[in-house]
Parts: structure tokens; C-alpha cells; sequence
């Protein structure tokens, strides 16, 4: 086996609306300006696409994603899990947003195959601590990996190790927040108090501090996936910090792949010294089909990202994008005007990336396209 392909999502948030039309809804109550109920937001999907089968079973939710995935047959799927499992009532004064799970509905995860659950992001500790506690414990006993957060400092920063089936090697997970996506200051995990990884700021100091914590777990040049959380919700336009901390982790020997998410719909790629940099993944799963959208943005169009990269070096072979879009809160083939609208957004996004997409066949998505305008670095 010389390579290995990984599946990578952007959010995947099974709160709110999507909780309550799963087989064990918790409790509905919210603390929005303008909505106090979840099963608001499945209302409002209804307006838009009809009525919407109530205890959708766990598999239904992800739709023909199923069927792509099967497929595509990617050794590891890891997604950014952008909700608490919990039935905690006590929600984080602060924020007027929060998003939970039933624990008894964890079983939407196991039924697409996932196995990390990235958690450092804002909606993690919208139930506090408890449900932070009760989060992991259901997702490790759910037989899943998480990476991001954890009891303590040590442990949120660790990364994930995720085994290869028949012991041909491990691939590490390394997640991060910044206070960009929303994160609060007082989620980051200290030597005392659980919390997430987050980045004090996107300098050089901080990507060499996550190329320590890769170095002191990479065994016999295991490929390193780092999963940020960063920058904000709408938006074309790549921050240059963004870029510039992308291209550091890379030429430090910390990333093979870097794996960025917040944004509610996707973001250009790009290719750096043969390493994928997804800057935004966009939101895979939401209840947001009835909100309006932002612009000429939408957040009910999402991609599955198959990265096939060298199992030694971690180097880039091939990257299948496919979109898929939410309608009844559960994910189906995306219409012709909204895959043209994601091409779109990778294109233009690209030109200065030196990227583009390239129609796949049978029309379910698009391989990426890159220039080799960097140097191989040495050593990585």
C-alpha cells in the first residue's frame, strides 16, 4: 500500500433542528434573540422543501453521501463535529448560540463510518464543561477518535492516532481553534480546566509549537492531517495569515494536509510543496435550509473531500471533491446551479492559488488541478 486516501468534511452540525428530527431529539430549548425552540429551524426547512420526515433513522441523514463514500472507499473519513453530545441543560451564558445532540443520536456518526471527530471549534463547550465531558465520553464509547479537545491542556493538544486497517501504518490528526471562528477565550484548554486547543495566534512561535506536539508523536514518517478552525463564517477572500501559517506547518514538517473549516460554504484550495491546503471545507451538514442566504453565499451546498495522498511523505496524488446539498435536512446530489456555483467558487478563488477544478466523469464532482510552482521541501 503505497497510498491512502482520506475523507475530509467541513461542519457537520447535528444540533438543533437536525437533533430534533432524529430518533432521540433532546431537549428542544434555546436561548436565540429570535428563535427558542429547534424545532423552529425544521419548520422552517419544511417552508422551503415540504414536510420533513420526523425520526429521519440515523443513516437517512446522510443520504446518497452514503453510496459516494462506499464508492470512493477512503481508508479514514474525519470530520469537524461542531456540536456538543449532551443532555446538559446548563448552556455557556455568553453565547447566543448553542448546539447540541441527543447522546442516543451519536449513532448519525458511526452509521457514515466516521472515525475522528475534530472538536476544536466554537460550538464544542455551548453546553460548559459537563457537556464537553459527556461529549467525548459518548464519542470514545462510541468507538471513535477525537482530536481538539480534552480534560486537560495536554489533552486537547494530542493528536488523534488513528490506526490503518491491517496495520500497514497511523495517520495523525492535530486540531486547533482560533478566536477568529468565534471561539471564546475561556474555552482553551489550561493544565486545570478541560477545554479546546486553541491558538493564541497564527505567528511563527505557534507552528512550531504544533510541529513539537507532531514531532514528539510521528513514528516512521506517519502522515500528519492538522484540522484548524479559523476565520470567519462568509467570504471568498483567504486571509494571508491563513496562507502564510498553512505554508509554515508544511515547510516545519508538521502537516501533509492541512484541513481549515468555519466558513459556511467552501473555499479555494491549494497545493504547497506538494501538501493540500483546504482553507475552508464549508458546512457539509446544517439546519440553515430555511435561513436566507448570505449574498450570492449559500451554506446548503457542502463537499466531500477525497484526498489520496503517498503513504510515506504525505505528498498530494489526487483530490475528488464531490457537492452535495441539504434539502429536508439530509443530504442529497447537488442540482446543476449549485455545483456550478461551487466550480465557480474553487475557480476564482484559485487563479491565485494555482488551482482550478476539472468536471470528473459521469458529472458527480470535480478533480483538482495544481501548478508545481513550488519547490519539494527537503526532509518532509
Amino acid at each position: 500500500m503505497d497510498t491512502l486516501k482520506i475523507l475530509l468534511t467541513g461542519d457537520v452540525m447535528t444540533g438543533r433542528g437536525i437533533d430534533q428530527v432524529l430518533p432521540h431529539p433532546g431537549s428542544p430549548l434555546l436561548y436565540e434573540p429570535h428563535i427558542r425552540d429547534a424545532r423552529d429551524y425544521v419548520r422552517l426547512a419544511e417552508s422551503k422543501c415540504g414536510p420533513i420526515e420526523h425520526a429521519l433513522a440515523c443513516e437517512d441523514l446522510w443520504g446518497d453521501a452514503l453510496a459516494e463514500m462506499e464508492r470512493l472507499a477512503p481508508d479514514l473519513r474525519i470530520v469537524n463535529l461542531e456540536t456538543a453530545v449532551t443532555t446538559c441543560d446548563e448552556a455557556w451564558a455568553e453565547k447566543g448560540i448553542h448546539y447540541r445532540m441527543h447522546p442516543a443520536n451519536a449513532s448519525c456518526l458511526t452509521a457514515a463510518g466516521i472515525d475522528c471527530c475534530v472538536l476544536a471549534n466554537n460550538h464544542l463547550l455551548d453546553w460548559g464543561r459537563e457537556g464537553l465531558a459527556e461529549t467525548l465520553h459518548t464519542l470514545h464509547a462510541a468507538g471513535m477518535h477525537t482530536a481538539g479537545a480534552g480534560a486537560d491542556e495536554a489533552a486537547a493538544w494530542a493528536p488523534a492516532v488513528l490506526p490503518l486497517a491491517g496495520g500497514t501504518g497511523r495517520v495523525l490528526v492535530v486540531a486547533c481553534a482560533t478566536e477568529s471562528s468565534g471561539v471564546p477565550p475561556d474555552w482553551a484548554a489550561t493544565e486545570r480546566y478541560s477545554g479546546v486547543a486553541l491558538l493564541p495566534d497564527l505567528s511563527d512561535a505557534s507552528a512550531h509549537r504544533l510541529a513539537a506536539e507532531v514531532a514528539s508523536e510521528r513514528r516512521n514518517g506517519a502522515p500528519v492531517v492538522v484540522s484548524i478552525h479559523w476565520g470567519a463564517n462568509w467570504g471568498e477572500t483567504i486571509p494571508a495569515a491563513h496562507r502564510d501559517f498553512a505554508h509554515r506547518l508544511i515547510e516545519l514538517g508538521a502537516a501533509d494536509v492541512v484541513h481549515g473549516h468555519s466558513s459556511h460554504h467552501p473555499l479555494a484550495a491549494e497545493v504547497y510543496r506538494g501538501r493540500l491546503v483546504l482553507y475552508g471545507c464549508g458546512d457539509l451538514i446544517n439546519d440553515y435550509e430555511g435561513i436566507t442566504p448570505h449574498g450570492d453565499l449559500r451554506s446548503d451546498v457542502g463537499c466531500l473531500y477525497f484526498a489520496t495522498i503517498a503513504l510515506r511523505g504525505g505528498a498530494l496524488q489526487r483530490l475528488e471533491i464531490v457537492p452535495k446539498q441539504i434539502r429536508r435536512l439530509r443530504l442529497e446530489a447537488a442540482d446543476a446551479r449549485a455545483r456550478l456555483w461551487v466550480e465557480r467558487l474553487f475557480n476564482r478563488g484559485g487563479r491565485s492559488l494555482g488551482t482550478q477544478v476539472t468536471a470528473l466523469p459521469g458529472g458527480s464532482g470535480w478533480a483538482l488541478q495544481w501548478q508545481q510552482r513550488q519547490t519539494q521541501a527537503s526532509g518532509i
